[in-house]
């Protein structure tokens, strides 16, 4: 996870604000997030130079959470530029995952 950040309630809307990012909403005992993680970080390695990779734990990070609506985990933002681009709930192939990112650069 070299290349993903890490991020907290506390700056959540800092690091979301501008450029691409994508966000996995996660928690630690989730099975379906650990499915989803080594996935996520092929993403990052392909695109890290155009889009910023971004974890956050629901657990520890209940305000973010509750503000976005996540409702299941893990789920995935999709911000360009501040503004939620997509959004997606459950574990995605890494092609439908490249496709998403595609879409947005």
């Amino acid at each position: 996870m070299s290349g993903i950040l890490i991020i907290t309630d506390d700056n959540f809307d800092d690091i979301t604000s501008k450029d691409v990012v994508i966000v996995d909403f996660y928690a630690d005992w989730c099975g379906p997030c650990k499915m989803m993680a080594p996935i996520f970080e092929e993403a990052q390695s392909e695109y890290q130079d155009k889009v910023k990779f971004a974890k956050i734990n629901v657990d520890e990070n209940k305000n973010t959470a509750v503000k976005h609506k996540i409702m299941s985990i893990p789920t995935l933002l999709f911000f360009k530029d501040g503004q939620i681009a997509d959004r997606i709930s459950g574990v995605l192939d890494k092609g439908a995952l490249y496709r998403k990112i595609d879409a947005l650069l």
